[in-house]
């Protein structure tokens, strides 16, 4: 009889559970708020989470209220801009870089227009590859490959002088270090052009910890490039697709996988590149395989992940413009740059790609949970540089 009545009680406690825990009022908070958020969409809300998800290039060496990069950032909410000093679709030098007090005026004037802080972005890594030359009133910034020969802290004092530029100018984000390796010396894009520290995997993650840790001490943020690794490459993804597939050596992720461990890495940039051994349909930057499957799951990255930019050869000669933008999001990336500085200039590409975001929220072919969590991550990334 006491059997029957323990049995009674223990079934009686199971119900009473799946009755307590199932019931609607009991879902957790952030549960109901995602649950919310999927079924009643808000067109402006989302399309202005969209916008900080976009990284711009413009003309221009000064603006007002009526210049084009404005107007952008006003009516789109971009979340960032990129700077150059060369006009690629025009073969001019004169684009948005002449000497120190323009540049530093033209960020300041930008920024007081944003209603929400811009990343303002630049390639800066020193050698043949950084904006701000010394022809221009700039500090000269040894190539990765120059201090790679020399000593760790060598290269944390170099990037503290360029950590120290940025800064005073107004700029908050450099896409720098490179962590390719020096695989290929006669690669177009990296080898040649001095842009690796070295062929080793260990040697390359210290020098590119000393140079973080560099531009940290001035808070500049700063991107790991480019995933999964482009320095076996034979061709230059600026021009066309590169396929790393024969050339591709599985010591080319440790650098990135290093890096994501020490919490150095504040973003992932993801280079144009195929390697159809891991994902035989896209390359890395349209590729839920890299993306969502070995920067997410493997290498537990909770940061943000950055396209390269999608007006590059790569993208544009292979791709429609919004199927592209629109892949790269369901890939994972969080930031799209949209350089207006390949091929062609396009002052339609940032709104054609918040249009492209949006119509595919509504299709369903983007969760709306991505682009919160994207967005998410682009504000606590943003908390950094107040």
């Amino acid at each position: 009889m006491k059997k029957n009545i323990l049995v009674l009680l223990i079934v009686g406690l199971v119900v009473a559970a799946w009755v307590y825990f199932s019931a609607s009022p009991n879902i957790p908070e952030n549960n109901k708020i995602d649950a919310v958020k999927e079924t009643a969409l808000d067109e402006n809300e989302i399309r202005d989470l969209i916008g900080q998800m976009l990284i711009v290039g413009f003309r221009g060496t000064s603006v007002d209220e009526n210049s084009y990069i404005v107007k952008t950032i006003k009516n789109l909410n971009l979340g960032g801009i990129i700077l150059f000093d060369y006009d690629i679709p025009n073969g001019t030098k004169e684009r948005n870089i002449i000497n120190p007090i323009q540049t530093k005026k033209l960020i300041s004037d930008i920024s007081s227009y944003s209603k929400t802080p811009l990343f303002i972005t630049i390639d800066a890594e020193g050698g043949m590859v950084n904006r701000l030359k010394p022809e221009y009133g700039f500090a000269e910034i040894p190539s990765h490959e120059l201090l790679g020969k020399t000593t760790e802290e060598n290269t944390r004092r170099i990037a503290e002088t360029l950590g120290r530029e940025l800064s005073e100018l107004g700029i908050n984000f450099d896409f720098a270090p490179v962590v390719d390796l020096y695989i290929n010396p006669q690669n177009p894009i990296i080898g040649k052009l001095g842009r690796s520290f070295g062929n080793d995997p260990e040697h390359v993650t210290n020098y590119a910890s000393a140079f973080i840790e560099g531009l940290h001490k001035f808070n500049i943020l700063t991107s790991l490039k480019h995933f999964p690794g482009h320095g076996s490459s034979n061709t230059d993804s600026h021009l066309g697709m590169v396929d790393i597939t024969k050339t591709y050596q599985e010591k080319e992720l440790e650098p990135f996988k290093n890096l994501i461990e020490k919490k150095l890495a504040d973003t992932v940039m993801v280079a144009h590149v195929f390697n159809r051994n891991i994902d035989p349909n896209y390359p890395a930057s349209l590729s839920e395989k890299f993306i969502r499957g070995i920067l997410r799951e493997k290498f537990r990255f909770d940061g943000v992940v950055i396209s390269d930019d999608m007006d590059m050869g790569a993208i544009r000669n292979n791709y429609g413009f919004e199927d592209a933008i629109v892949k790269a999001v369901q890939a994972g990336t969080d930031m799209l740059i949209i350089s207006n500085n390949g091929s062609v200039y396009d002052e339609s590409s940032p709104k054609r790609a918040v249009d492209a975001i949006w119509n595919s929220v509504k299709t369903g072919d983007i969760s709306p949970s991505d682009i919160y969590a994207s967005t998410e991550r682009i504000k606590i990334l943003k908390e950094k540089i107040k």
